[in-house]
């Protein structure tokens, strides 16, 4: 260590308190982390591109500073979506701070680690008052049946008004509407469920008739419309 000849004349005054770093909450203990293993937690965050063309979402599982559960959820640009591909086989296996310092191939997604980085580290992850934390695993499950990202696609104009295109329930067959042509429910096919039968064998017509189900007053609709048609 190299000190300038100024600091070296000083004089040596003892350091007085040393309380060390402030206790974080993490899997339900009080821990002053002071290196990167002593960090652990499951938490989320959203990330986007610099000309905010598209986002991401990431779910990390973290044990003792190393990245061992990685959910990389892209909407909006298909390139990130490939990015995601690759960021999925770099993240797991390194530590945070070495996720944080490394291309993970699309700002967004880079993003979204800086951002999980920030609320990790200081304690603010969903896990932070779960006993033992939350296995690894638990990001899948957040997804539910079928494994698919919750999707919401809207569209609207002024003189057409809205169409439902996919929203959490899955795909959207159908809008029904009233004698005034508002909204009242709509018709939906989910494609985690189809999926799942098709690929037990069912026949895909059966498969879709499977899946599919109503939400709202769909049944008492005056009217229904094919959102993608008319």
């Amino acid at each position: 260590m190299k000190y300038t000849k100024k600091v070296e004349d000083m004089c040596c005054v003892k350091k007085g308190v040393n309380h060390g770093p402030a206790p974080i909450p993490e899997e339900g203990k009080w821990v002053k982390a002071s290196e990167i293993k002593d960090i652990s937690g499951l938490t989320h965050g959203i990330g986007w591109c610099a000309p905010q063309q598209g986002a991401c979402k990431l779910t990390l599982n973290i044990k003792d500073g190393i990245i061992q559960e990685a959910l990389v959820e892209t909407i909006g640009c298909s390139g990130m979506t490939h990015s995601a591909a690759m960021a999925g086989e770099i993240l797991v296996g390194k530590t945070i701070l070495e996720a944080l310092n490394t291309d993970l191939v699309c700002d967004a997604i880079n993003t979204a680690m800086r951002e999980l980085f920030l609320q990790i580290v200081y304690g603010r992850s969903q896990s932070a008052f779960s006993e033992g934390g939350l296995d690894v695993g638990a990001g899948l499950e957040d997804l539910g049946k079928g494994h698919r990202s919750q999707v919401g696609t809207v569209y609207s104009t002024l003189s057409k008004g809205p169409r439902y295109l996919e929203l959490t329930d899955g795909y959207i067959l159908e809008q029904g509407l009233d004698k005034d042509n508002e909204i009242i429910g709509y018709k939906y096919v989910n494609l985690g469920k189809m999926m799942d039968n098709i690929k037990s064998g069912m026949d895909p017509m059966e498969a879709i008739k499977k899946a599919t189900a109503t939400y709202g007053r769909f049944d008492e609709a005056v009217k229904t419309i094919d959102p993608r048609e008319e």
